[in-house]
């Protein structure tokens, strides 16, 4: 799991790399792939995005290179905070933390909580972590606002906590390492509107954003209604329900059997993933294509065999690294960008062959790291 330290760089080089970085960012689509993604022997410098001011829901998005430091100045004591490790999705998060720990030279210690249910258990791991004398916490909360309090008692001590991957509102966390679902859900859209803009032959997509008032579904549930807005793409009407995939594949036989005309299926991973079998077994392969609005490995994997058309990548993995990156930063008092995450791009059979797919998952086969000493 070690990944091999950069050979030093003089301070003309770094100029030139940022130089090419943002000149290539300015001649590529929107989804286009991350100058990093081409790179080998490192993660950085990653193409990013940072919101001004930090923690603003309506804050400004600019485009920025992230660069971690190379080395921390003493092992660091980081405790994490996770909902679950129970998907695909959380082993992506959890290989990034304790690789970039592992790279920096400090100590990781990870702790989940089994499940969105389980809001009174992640407060309580939390607070044992502190009490353990975690120096930092980043959190992947069950709860948008239900850790407010523990997160203040904790940034009272002097212990900077990390909001990464699923978003918080408290005002007492000292960084986010994150990105917008409802950006997740419009890149999505924005993929089927520009196959069928205003004017084309109309098509029907089935949607389904996941289970019914999370706050991750209802924001990329929004994303992707305003993308599609004044195109030819006519969603039918959502299909709400849980991500257990006997869930979804339910609601995608259901969709089939009502609208014999569906031209897409659009949603979580898990509706993608399910759904592969089913249209196989019916012969809609090129009748009904599937997208999902993120990335986990069985949508990769199903973009590369040609049963996927497409999915937006977050880059979990590069989340969990930012995250330790800033818990060092502040820790040190070095400069740190508060509100940043990966950029957003759309994987599908034109680009997958070069996505560096250790950005976006888990390797293959990794298993579930719970401490970096």
């Amino acid at each position: 799991m070690r990944v091999s330290a950069p050979t030093e760089r003089t301070d003309k080089e770094v100029r030139t790399m940022k130089l090419v970085l943002k000149t290539t960012a300015a001649l590529v689509l929107a989804t286009a792939i991350p100058a990093s993604a081409f790179a080998g022997g490192s993660w950085y410098p990653y193409e990013a995005e940072e919101v001004m001011p930090a923690f603003a829901s309506d804050g400004v998005v600019s485009t920025v290179t992230y660069t971690p430091v190379e080395k921390a100045e003493k092992a660091w004591n980081i405790c994490v905070s996770f909902p679950h490790m129970k998907d695909a999705y959380w082993l992506g998060v959890d290989y990034g933390v304790a690789d970039e720990a592992e790279r920096l030279g400090v100590k990781m210690n990870l702790v989940e909580a089994g499940g969105y249910t389980e809001l009174a258990k992640q407060i309580t791991q939390i607070e044992d972590c502190v009490s353990g004398g975690a120096d930092a916490v980043v959190i992947g909360a069950i709860s948008y606002e239900g850790l407010n309090n523990v997160i203040g008692e904790i940034s009272g001590k002097g212990v900077p906590v990390i909001d990464v991957i699923n978003g918080v509102s408290s005002g007492d966390i000292s960084a986010k390492s994150l990105v917008s679902f409802k950006t997740m859900g419009a890149e999505t859209g924005r993929y089927l509107a520009g196959k069928h803009p205003a004017g084309s032959e109309p098509v029907k997509v089935g949607w389904f954003p996941g289970p019914a008032g999370a706050g991750w579904v209802e924001a990329a549930h929004a994303g992707f209604m305003e993308a599609v807005a004044g195109s030819a793409v006519e969603v039918l009407e959502p299909r709400f329900g849980d991500t257990g995939k006997e869930t979804q594949l339910k609601l995608v036989e259901d969709v089939l059997q009502a609208n014999p005309d569906v031209r897409y299926l659009a949603g979580t991973a898990v509706t993608a993933e399910a759904a592969q079998g089913l249209i196989r077994e019916r012969g809609l392969q090129g009748k009904v294509d599937l997208l999902a609005f993120y990335m986990t490995p069985g949508v990769y994997t199903g973009i590369k065999r040609g049963f996927i058309l497409a999915a937006p990548a977050d880059s979990m993995v590069v989340q969990g690294r930012i995250a330790i990156d800033q818990a060092v930063r502040i820790l040190e008092g070095k400069d740190y960008t508060k509100h940043v995450g990966p950029k957003i791009f759309v994987v599908d059979p034109s680009n997958i062959n070069d996505v560096a797919r250790e950005n976006i998952l888990p390797p293959a086969g990794f298993k579930p790291v719970f401490s970096v000493n």
